[in-house]
């Protein structure tokens, strides 16, 4: 995947090489041939006034909805119309794949460090196991990698492929871009969000509570926009630093109202972000949870949590999160945040990667899922080593996830 230096001419907000005007008009062009039946603004369902839509393809083989936000309502509907067209690329793969054993295979192919994949409690994965396999890229040598095929493909259709409930099945690491580094890149963050939110996660209060942002600290004129629309609304907002030891910026962000309104039973809501710009990685988790929140007035989706909706609940959850926001103690600076900023996606990704391999992992796989005929660059991108989201059902701590708990016992948090 080495490629000419790609530059970022865009970079109101996020960093793209095109105006959002320009992915849109590409993208809707696309919309009856992924079966996309409708784009739709439900902004106006809430009252914070940040651009959300949701996407609908009825015949979809994993969420038949996706959503989208942005600073502008172009840009939200590009965000929601290009998870769309990712998603319709991992489920419609069309790439060669091999039905074979780890052991009949470790010797005449490359494959990735199974060992270090994310695995599915109770997991069956055995050398032995005929399972399917996808070959991929390096992103450090650019040679050969081949890992499962669970790990890569969104057809979620009964009855899965043979071998299937060894591994992580998620979009995690997913991504579509204007440019395949641009893709690249942001499916790089994307695993290493997960990954940074999940240790942070396991973490003791104590330690959770030092983590927190001073919301007066943060002066990025974009960010600043979205935090003063959340406070007109009377929505509460709570910002964490859940940076990893990879040193790639990542937050945490959770809004609530002040107290439950019976009319509107609405619990606090999350977002999460993660780019080498501490500024973009921040609005990317501000107006996440912008469009957690419309997901849920929606009803868009079947697998929000039913918990949130029961009023006993929603009561303890957002006194809990009002108790979190206000309790005493030191706030770090926005500006304590560690951040980069490159000319290039090419120079994001070799800095990524120079992240990576620092703190000892030295594998990473692309598996370019693009389709000639359709023109739009997507990726699904694999770090044997980094954790998944802690939340999803079925979780195995790996190994970066099970140090953290170590230390946290050592210590008695």
């Amino acid at each position: 995947m080495s490629l000419p230096r790609t530059p970022k001419p865009f970079r109101a907000g996020t960093h793209r090489l095109v105006p959002p005007e320009q992915t849109l008009a590409r993208a809707q062009r696309l919309m009856p041939v992924l079966g996309i039946t409708r784009l739709a603004n439900v902004t106006g369902l809430d009252t914070l006034g940040l651009p959300v839509v949701m996407v609908t393809r009825p015949n979809a083989r994993s969420l038949s909805v996706a959503q989208g936000k942005g600073l502008t309502l172009t840009a939200a509907k590009v965000s929601g119309l290009m998870e769309a067209i990712e998603s319709y690329h991992a489920e419609h793969i069309t790439l060669p794949l091999k039905l074979a054993t780890h052991q009949q295979l470790r010797f005449s192919h490359r494959l990735v460090d199974v060992a270090a994949l994310p695995r599915c409690a109770p997991g069956g994965f055995h050398e032995h196991l005929r399972t399917l396999w996808v070959e991929g890229r390096s992103l450090f040598d650019g040679g050969s990698r081949w890992l499962p095929y669970e790990l890569v493909h969104t057809d979620f259709t009964l009855p899965l492929p043979p071998g299937s409930g060894c591994f992580m099945m998620s979009s995690s690491g997913l991504a579509s871009g204007n440019h395949l580094t641009e893709a690249l890149s942001h499916g790089l963050c994307e695993l290493l969000e997960r990954d940074a939110t999940t240790l942070w996660w396991l973490r003791g209060r104590e330690e959770k509570l030092r983590t927190r942002v001073a919301l007066e600290s943060v002066e990025d004129p974009a960010c600043r926009e979205v935090l003063e629309r959340y406070e007109r609304a009377g929505v509460a907002v709570t910002l964490w630093d859940v940076t990893s030891d990879t040193g790639v910026a990542a937050f945490r962000c959770a809004i609530a109202p002040g107290e439950l309104d019976p009319q509107r039973p609405l619990g606090p809501m999350g977002g999460l972000g993660c780019h080498p710009a501490r500024e973009i990685a921040l609005l990317r988790a501000l107006t996440e949870a912008a469009q957690s929140r419309l997901t849920l007035i929606s009803g868009a989706r079947d697998d929000m949590f039913s918990q949130r909706l029961e009023p006993a609940a929603l009561r303890q959850r957002l006194r809990q999160f009002h108790e979190h926001r206000e309790a005493a103690g030191p706030r770090r600076r926005f500006s304590e945040v560690p951040t980069h900023e490159s000319d290039t996606f090419e120079g994001d990704v070799e800095w990524v990667l120079e992240r990576l391999r620092a703190v000892g992992l030295g594998e990473a796989v692309g598996v370019d899922l693009s389709k000639p005929e359709l023109g739009v660059p997507v990726v699904r991108v694999m770090v044997p080593g980094l954790e998944v989201l802690h939340e999803l059902p079925g979780y195995t701590p790996g190994a970066r996830a099970r140090a953290v708990l170590a230390a946290r016992e050592e210590a008695g948090a």
